[in-house]
C-alpha cells in the first residue's frame, strides 16, 4: 500500500534538496519566533515530516541552527566586504557605524550568534562543531584583511574588532528582546526604560570607542596612513 506524506530521499541530490528544505523551514520559523523556541518537531512539522525522520538528515535541531549559522557568516561577510569597499571614508565612526547597521540588519543571524556558543555548538557532533568553526574563522579573515586595510589597524586587532562586534550583536539583541512580552514590559513601565537596548546606536558607539583606540595606537609610519 502506498504510503501518504514525503518519502525518504533516495538519491544524492533529492537528499540535497530534503536537506535544503529543512534548513528553509528552521530559517522561517527562527525568524518568525526567535531561535531557542524553535524545536525539532516544529521543524518536522513545517517540512511535513515525522521527527524521527529528520535524524536521517540532521543529527539535532542545533545541528540545523548551526549550520543556519555558517551560511550567515558567509552572506554577512560578502555584504560587509562589499560596503565597506564602498567607504570612501575610513574614518572609525564610518566603519564603526557600517558594520553595526549590517549586522542589525540581519536580526536572524544576530539571534543566531548569540545561541551559537551557548548551545548549538555544544550539542553536536565535534565534526559538525569543527566544519562551522572552519567557516566562521574564514569569513572572519576575510572581514580582518579588509579593516587591516581600511583603517592601518594589524590583522590581530582587526580580528578582535569582527569578534567584539559579532559577540555584542548577539548579547545586544538578547537584552532588547525585540518582538517579545518582555520588551512590551519595558516599553510600557515608565521605571524600567533603563532596560530599553537600541542595538544599533549603542552598537555602534561601542565599536567607534575601540575603533579609535586601535587607529591612535598606529604611528603613520607603522599603518601608512594617519588618523
Amino acid at each position: 500500500m502506498k504510503q501518504g506524506g514525503p518519502q525518504r530521499a533516495r538519491s544524492a541530490a533529492a537528499k540535497q534538496q530534503r536537506e535544503r528544505a529543512i534548513l528553509d523551514a528552521a530559517h522561517s520559523l527562527g525568524t518568525e519566533h526567535s531561535v531557542r523556541e524553535v524545536t525539532l518537531t516544529d521543524i518536522a512539522a513545517a517540512v511535513g515530516m515525522h521527527k524521527s525522520a529528520m535524524l536521517r538528515y540532521f543529527e539535532t535541531r542545533e545541528q540545523i541552527f548551526l549550520m543556519l549559522t555558517a551560511e550567515g557568516w558567509q552572506e554577512w561577510s560578502a555584504a560587509l566586504r562589499a560596503r565597506l569597499g564602498d567607504l570612501s571614508d575610513g574614518a572609525p565612526e564610518a566603519v564603526a557605524a557600517v558594520v553595526a547597521r549590517s549586522l542589525v540588519a540581519r536580526p536572524f543571524f544576530c539571534d543566531l550568534l548569540a545561541q551559537a556558543p551557548l548551545n548549538l555548538e555544544r550539542n553536536v557532533s565535534l565534526d559538525s562543531a569543527h566544519a562551522f568553526k572552519k567557516v566562521a574563522l574564514a569569513e572572519v579573515a576575510s572581514m580582518a584583511a579588509v579593516l587591516h586595510e581600511l583603517l592601518g589597524i594589524t590583522e590581530r586587532q582587526a580580528t578582535d574588532v569582527i569578534a567584539t562586534a559579532t559577540s555584542m550583536a548577539g548579547a545586544l539583541w538578547q537584552m532588547a528582546a525585540p518582538g517579545t512580552r518582555l520588551r512590551a514590559l519595558y516599553e510600557t513601565h515608565p521605571e524600567l526604560a533603563h532596560a530599553l537596548v537600541d542595538v544599533e546606536p549603542q552598537l555602534t558607539r561601542i565599536l567607534t570607542a575601540l575603533l579609535k583606540g586601535m587607529c591612535a595606537g598606529q604611528s603613520p609610519d607603522a599603518s601608512g596612513r594617519g588618523h
